[in-house]
This record gives structure tokens, sequence and C-alpha cells, in this order.
């Protein structure tokens, strides 16, 4: 389970990794946080004129991410 507290700090002291400026659903980015006991979490989100559209939030599979959690693998 993530916490609402962990995402807001993910989003406010974390670091774009992806950016997705052609998502079917408009500008959207992925960001690298860190939760509880620093444990990595990302952020989908998307800005919009008067607020900040989550659409979801994980703890990234190390299966999956490389660098930190910076880099998918490439599979």
């Amino acid at each position: 389970m993530i916490t609402t507290a962990e995402v807001r700090l993910a989003i406010e002291h974390g670091e774009v990794i992806e950016n997705y400026p052609e998502d079917a659903r408009g500008h959207s980015c992925l960001i690298l946080g860190y939760g509880k006991s620093a444990r990595a979490i990302h952020v989908v989100c998307a800005p919009k004129e008067d607020y900040l559209a989550i659409i979801t939030a994980y703890v990234p599979d190390e299966n999956c991410w490389c660098n930190g959690f910076r880099t998918r693998r490439k599979l």
C-alpha cells in the first residue's frame, strides 16, 4: 500500500524520469520519489491548468527497472 503522504513526498521531492508529451490523455510524466523507509515509488501524473492529476502510483519492480529505478530494463 502506498499512502497519500508518500505520493505527496514523491511528487514534491522526486525527479521526472520519463516525459510523455504526446500521451493520448494529454501531457503526463513519470516521477521517481521515495516513501517510507526510503522505498522507491513511481507516480504517473498529468499537470492540468488548475490541478495535478495523479494517474497512478506504484512500487517499481526491480526486475523491470535498473539504474536506481530510473531506467526501464530492455526485455
